[in-house]
């Protein structure tokens, strides 16, 4: 396992991190002893929020207390996310960052995120009230998931000239496949051609990039293929056919198969490569629901890619 560090957090955070879907195991199997086996292989950041729901959160703290390992884990949740209402306010960052704090069992939240954001309200009271909690010691660092790297760089250009703490670690989409719909609203994605400038601006920052469906919730894990999506697309959830089954990533899906086939590798793993290989500060987020998917991820993060074969596989040239 690869590990990172985060402006604020004293402790290793590693590359791969492992999303919420460890705690409350959709397909019905008990998480503790998934969660046993993924930490004694390396893995130490989970990712949580607010709004994926008490019982989750409550399985994550349990299994951190009872293993009593909250000096190694990192935290990382979330708030501020929109219900009927727009929800970016110092009051619902409050609330919803006590109630985290409440069903997880802990003191603090290593990287707190605000969940969406909300251009029409001004970055400085926002920038504040996160300050605020990270005064507290309810928080250790904070930071944005799906926010425009433009709103980052203002929140961070107030926070410098109102000597504060910035906002340290970025949470958008990322993965091979292109986000061509969103899967959710408000969900943004710095893949493909829409993406280069944000791409452009986190290698030259090298602010950590938390990327969400790595893998675009499975598809480029080959889980979904053109056949199966063109004979019986109501099979496959609605996020990911709204945002991931288009033919343009179907196309990257087959180079990506037959650049597996030449290394010797799982399709998962060139996508997990590409998404390691672009010269980002990046920390996959992933639903590693069996050891054996840990460790083929682990293996693929050492897997460096070529610019060519980057560039092939995301559709940027005919041949490598």
């Amino acid at each position: 396992m690869q590990y990172g560090r985060i402006p604020g957090i004293d402790k290793d955070v590693s590359r791969l991190v492992m999303g919420i879907e460890v705690a409350r195991r959709p397909d019905g199997g008990e998480p503790f002893p998934l969660m046993d086996a993924l930490f004694e292989r390396g893995a130490t950041a989970f990712d949580t929020a607010h709004v994926y729901g008490e019982k989750a959160e409550r399985t994550l703290g349990r299994w951190i207390a009872e293993r009593g390992v909250r000096r190694q884990v990192v935290i990382i949740g979330k708030g501020a996310h929109p219900t009927n209402r727009q929800r970016v306010t110092p009051e619902d960052i409050a609330s919803d960052l006590r109630e985290s704090l409440e069903r997880l069992g802990t003191d603090y939240i290593d990287l707190y995120l605000l969940h969406r954001d909300n251009p029409d309200v001004p970055v400085g009271p926002i920038v504040d009230a996160l300050n605020r909690e990270r005064e507290a010691g309810l928080i250790r660092a904070f930071g944005g998931s799906n926010w425009t790297h433009q709103r980052l760089q203002q929140a961070n250009e107030y926070a410098e000239a109102h000597g504060l703490t910035p906002l340290v670690a970025s949470s958008p989409n990322y993965s091979l496949a292109e986000q061509i719909e969103e899967t959710w609203a408000g969900c943004l994605s710095i893949g493909g051609a829409a993406g280069a400038d944000a791409r452009a601006w986190y290698r030259r920052t090298q602010m950590p990039v938390f990327a969400w469906s790595s893998m675009a919730r499975g598809f480029m894990a080959g889980r979904i293929t053109r056949e199966a999506y063109e004979h019986d697309p109501g099979a496959i959830d609605e996020a990911t056919r709204r945002g991931f089954c288009h033919e343009v990533n179907f196309r990257r899906l087959d180079r990506a198969m037959e650049l597996a086939r030449r290394k010797g590798v799982t399709v998962a793993q060139i996508a997990m490569a590409f998404v390691v290989s672009q010269g980002l500060n990046v920390f996959p987020i992933c639903a590693c629901m069996a050891p054996r998917e840990l460790e083929e991820n682990v293996a693929a993060m050492e897997l460096r890619l070529t610019r060519e074969e980057c560039a092939w596989l995301d559709l940027e040239r005919a041949d490598v």
